[in-house]
């Protein structure tokens, strides 16, 4: 019989279409931003692992790539990262916008939830977008028709409504077990990786269309300096010269901004100031290169 007030541990997955709000509902849990947000599709590269512990409980969260259809080997590596995480976790959030309508990307996912035995939790996300909460119910009986979900919470990520009754009901499926990483601590990742998803993400607000997916950022050099400020050089790498003028700008001023973008979060994550140094360089059709992508920590080593 377990005891009443037993800690429990256990590892989730937070899964669904791109641009459904995972990202945005993992910050939320954790208090602060590992895992970058954006309007732009497929924003999330790399399985972001994030911590919260409770009284009685540490919650470890995988926040995976968007499932979808690869088109470069980039792709495939993000599908892998995404499917790969329901095989290792304990609980399964499949997250869907309550604005958008059942289409084919949630139903490959519950195709490949089929698959697994993990309780899968069903997280109707952006509430707090929706005129008429009423329409909520027809939603709910819908999913529930097409998967056997273990649990069905409404949330809004954004403003953090019902987050602790997900948390909740999380914990239900959640086995007994230690407390792996200490109270305070919020993310495994090296804080390289995420300086570098922190200037990717003001690239993707910044830019349009034509840039986004082929980005990607490097840290290259990072250390202390005298006075205590933190000297960062960082290499924006993109396929095609256009895409490297374009982040360049008229006189350098799209890098300038940027870099005055990035500045204010990379500061209070590494609480100093930073001096952040940018550059820019081409590397051609770099999504499609295995090991360029290996170079840039974005494949299976």
């Amino acid at each position: 019989m377990k005891k009443q007030n037993e800690f429990k541990s256990g590892f989730i997955a937070v899964i669904g279409r791109p641009n459904v709000g995972k990202s945005t509902l993992v910050n939320k849990i954790i208090g602060q931003k590992i895992a970058i947000m954006s309007d732009k599709p497929q924003t999330t590269r790399t399985r972001i692992q994030c911590i919260f512990t409770d009284e009685d409980a540490q919650f470890i969260f995988l926040d995976t790539p968007g499932i979808h259809k690869p088109k470069f080997k980039l792709g495939e590596y993000m599908l892998r990262a995404a499917e790969g995480t329901l095989k290792e976790v304990d609980v399964i959030f499949f997250v869907i916008d309550a604005n958008e309508k059942f289409g084919g990307g949630e139903k490959y996912i519950l195709e490949r939830l089929s698959a697994t035995t993990k309780p899968v939790i069903l997280v109707v996300n952006k509430i707090d977008l929706m005129p008429e909460r009423e329409k909520l119910l027809p939603i709910i009986s819908d999913y529930s028709g097409r998967y056997n979900f273990a649990g069905i919470v409404p949330i809004s990520a954004a403003d953090g409504s019902n987050v602790t009754a997900l948390l909740e009901e999380a914990k239900k499926f959640m086995p007994p077990g230690p407390k792996y990483y200490p109270d305070d601590m919020v993310t495994d990742q090296p804080e390289r990786l995420i300086i570098a998803e922190l200037i990717r993400e003001k690239i993707l607000h910044l830019t349009e269309e034509e840039i986004p997916h082929s980005v990607a950022v490097d840290i290259e050099e990072m250390k202390k300096r005298k006075g205590g400020m933190t000297y960062i050089r960082a290499t924006i790498y993109v396929e095609r010269d256009s895409q490297k003028g374009i982040l360049i700008g008229k006189n350098g001023s799209m890098l300038k901004t940027i870099g005055q973008n990035s500045r204010p979060e990379i500061e209070m994550l590494t609480g100093t100031g930073v001096f952040l140094d940018l550059w820019v360089k081409v590397k051609k059709d770099w999504r499609k290169s295995a090991g360029a992508l290996k170079n840039l920590g974005l494949a299976d080593s």
